[in-house]
């Protein structure tokens, strides 16, 4: 038997316990396998006895005892990455649009963990056996900047900079329709939408919603859409999307908030990050030039 103690990193979506722990332990157990290690008991969540049914999110604390049979792990594949920046600590990533962080029910490979595998050497594992170095994540259609770690130290040295907020995070966003103010800030609580669970909603009563801070600006403007800069000061499951198109402005090619044209992908680039070097304190500046198929969409709203 195996003893182990998770920490729920940021999550798409609050999951059901029995789905979160098949997708962390990839490759070794089934969704059925790891829902009868819950049913027995030996699973516990914040503490307490956990049943499948019951829903992980960010910062919840899972620990018990699992079989050890299957050790088959997560395999590793040669898939090429735009690698900015790379020491003994850590690497800092241009990840592609299309490109999944890591595997997940209907994503199983072609991976940005499974990418990291296949390149060899050491990387973190506070995220559990699927999620190798992974110490935040992008969107699959949001292409741009991320912070992959390479030994558990750092891993949790650099999730402290998210937690603190001192990490800073900014992207470019082409949204749909006339954006009023030059500047401006939403300070809505996100959670869960009631009525479709993929997504995430704008939550102003209960206490479902969690803080959620955006930040932007007007870089252009066009006759159907609006360029913006936008930081984010939280980091919620789909914030810069779900705060845009409460705002009733979504992000061009948002199939799941707003509407997606034939062919265009969503328009969201992770285009700066700023972070202390957790091992010597050292600011590090990273920028990412746009990608060719997001200016050709930024290009047809300025001629449309």
């Amino acid at each position: 038997m195996q003893n182990f103690e998770i920490k729920v990193g940021p999550l798409y979506i609050e999951k059901r316990i029995d789905i979160y722990l098949t997708e962390t332990y990839a490759g070794r157990f089934s969704r059925q396998e790891m829902k009868a290690v819950l049913d027995g008991g030996r699973v516990s969540l914040n503490g307490k006895v956990a049943k499948p049914r019951l829903r992980v999110k960010e910062g919840d604390v899972i620990s018990g005892v699992l079989p050890e049979d299957k050790p088959r792990g997560l395999g590793g594949e040669s898939i090429p990455l735009n690698v900015l920046y790379e020491d003994t600590s850590l690497m800092v990533v241009d990840k592609p649009a299309g490109m999944v962080v890591h595997p997940g029910t209907g994503n199983k490979k072609g991976t940005l963990a499974q990418a990291l595998l296949g390149r060899g050497g050491e990387w973190s594992d506070v995220g559990g056996p699927s999620r190798p170095g992974i110490v935040h994540r992008l969107d699959k259609d949001t292409s741009g900047l991320i912070i992959v770690a390479k030994n558990n130290q750092v891993h949790r040295l650099i999730q402290s900079q998210f937690v603190s907020r001192s990490l800073s995070k900014i992207y470019t966003a082409l949204v749909k329709g006339h954006v009023e103010f030059q500047e401006g800030h939403i300070d809505l609580p996100i959670g869960r939408d009631p009525r479709v669970r993929q997504k995430m909603a704008v939550v102003i009563r209960g206490d479902t919603g969690r803080e959620a801070m955006t930040h932007y600006r007007v870089l252009k403007r066009y006759r159907h859409a609006t360029l913006l800069e936008v930081k984010i000061v939280t980091g919620r499951t789909h914030q810069i999307r779900v705060h845009m198109a409460h705002l009733g402005h979504p992000v061009v090619g948002d199939a799941l908030y707003g509407e997606r044209p034939g062919g265009v992908r969503l328009a969201l680039h992770a285009s700066k990050i700023e972070f202390a070097h957790p091992k010597n304190g050292k600011i590090m500046k990273f920028e990412s030039p746009l990608p060719p198929d997001m200016k050709d969409i930024i290009e047809k709203a300025a001629a449309a």
